[in-house]
């Protein structure tokens, strides 16, 4: 369903170039592999800390602690095949190519040449109808009780399922050899620590928890903006300045920084707080509802009375 805009506040309808300048922008766009390989290696750091956790502690609480830190690295790899997607990881195409398809694609069983194509079709049409992702939120904001219908079919694994069984349908053995080769590793690695049966986590997380992460990504890039059918970015995006914990678990690398993305996408994950804060800084966001403080505010404007 569509939305109505929501109206700029009168006489402060601020354009781009009215917030940052042409150097800014270049300095914003530039590209490290120094901070691409921090990035990357704190998702493969949180990764490993999170099994650790488990095999050094196993109880309940570790096991459930480690399953949700999982899940949010298996995000984590997801947003590194999206960066890299745009070349905008690391400073050359092999780099990102390398990243994007053998950790970021292999974790999440995504080629990186179909995400590619497919996302920048997203970029290319956001705020139309052509634009492939629609179908992700096209029915926000929702009732809190389909809401919540929603995440229990995440949470009880009826999703994940769902998903895993359509990826297996009919493979393509030749596409699937970096997701083989990502698991060959990581079993590898778990049972050379003497805990293989870890491996079993990794699979609760991608079927239990994940599923219910990304419908959080969704909401809060597309289904919690103003109007999707409209071209101007803060109508058709939105942002989630999200609080440590949430960075921790549901927003890493810093894709809550959505809208920015959108309009720049050249620039680095790594830059974008800092192209949010220049930008609110400005004005540029006053008179729009494209920015939330946490998801829980987030959540609040994809819901609807009724």
């Amino acid at each position: 369903m569509t939305t109505s805009p929501e109206p700029a506040v009168a006489g402060n309808e601020k354009r781009l170039s009215d917030c940052v300048t042409r150097a800014e922008l270049r300095a914003l766009s530039r590209v490290t592999n120094w901070q691409g390989a921090l990035m990357l290696g704190g998702d493969i750091a949180l990764l490993a800390g999170a099994f650790a956790l488990a095999i050094a502690w196993p109880n309940p609480l570790t096991i459930l602690a480690a399953i949700l830190l999982i899940a949010g690295r298996q995000l984590a790899f997801a947003i590194v095949m999206h960066d890299c997607a745009h070349n905008a990881l690391f400073r050359t195409k092999l780099l990102n190519q390398a990243a994007g398809n053998w950790i970021g694609g292999a974790a999440v069983d995504v080629p990186l040449a179909l995400y590619r194509d497919y996302h920048l079709d997203h970029h290319r049409h956001a705020g139309t109808d052509k634009d492939p992702d629609q179908g992700l939120v096209k029915a926000y904001p929702v009732t809190r009780d389909s809401l919540r219908r929603k995440f229990l079919r995440d949470l009880t694994g009826q999703t994940g399922f769902r998903e895993l069984a359509a990826a297996w349908r009919k493979p393509d053995w030749r596409a699937k050899t970096p997701h083989l080769l990502f698991h060959a590793v990581l079993l590898t690695a778990l049972t050379l620590a003497g805990a293989p049966w870890a491996w079993a986590l990794w699979w609760a997380a991608r079927i239990f928890v994940y599923p219910a992460l990304m419908r959080l990504r969704n909401i809060g890039e597309h289904g919690a903006a103003t109007n999707r059918y409209d071209t101007e970015p803060r109508l058709n995006t939105h942002t989630t300045v999200a609080r440590w914990f949430e960075r921790l678990l549901v927003a890493p690398n810093n894709v809550n920084y959505h809208l920015e993305h959108h309009m720049f996408a050249a620039v680095p994950p790594y830059n974008l707080p800092k192209l949010h804060r220049l930008l609110a800084r400005r004005g540029y966001y006053e008179g729009y509802r494209c920015v939330s403080e946490g998801y829980p505010d987030m959540l609040g404007k994809a819901v609807r009375a009724g």
